[in-house]
């Protein structure tokens, strides 16, 4: 099981779905190499592009982000993702809990429309992220 009590999760949860913020994701780091708590690793303003700076190509990591988008002039939504990253360096034994403590991660932040596994930053790019939204949304008006 991850642990993921820390304080600072829920706040900064609350503060990325908040339209008072201009805070737009966070992400969740392990505490140390063989420990399975979560903390807030960071926060930012800069969405997806700058989360994939963020990342460690050496952990397992978890993020949230809000991701807004317009489906015509007249309309602009903001939906929620759970990103579950697994660097390319990350230990064998780290990628294997991962599946097993995403689900802790879930429990935590649990308002999400859409799962984002990523294994390269080129999995965070917004557009096929944007896609995968409104077809989840299923209210999409211009044939996607």
């Amino acid at each position: 099981m991850a642990d993921v009590s820390d304080p600072a999760i829920a706040d900064a949860y609350q503060d990325v779905r908040s339209d008072k913020s201009d805070t737009n994701w966070l992400l969740l780091s392990y505490e140390g190499a063989k420990s399975d708590k979560l903390v807030l690793s960071s926060t930012g303003k800069g969405g997806l592009k700058e989360l994939a700076e963020a990342l460690d190509d050496t952990q397992a990591q978890f993020a949230y982000a809000r991701v807004t988008y317009s489906n015509d002039t007249q309309s602009v939504r903001s939906k929620f993702v759970l990103v579950t990253w697994i660097g390319p360096g990350t230990r064998v034994m780290r990628k294997a809990k991962v599946s097993v403590q995403a689900a802790d991660v879930k429990r935590a932040l649990p308002a999400y429309s859409i799962d984002v596994p990523a294994q390269e930053r080129k999995d965070l790019e917004e557009e096929p992220i944007v896609v995968k939204l409104r077809k989840a949304g299923g209210a999409s008006y211009d044939g996607v």
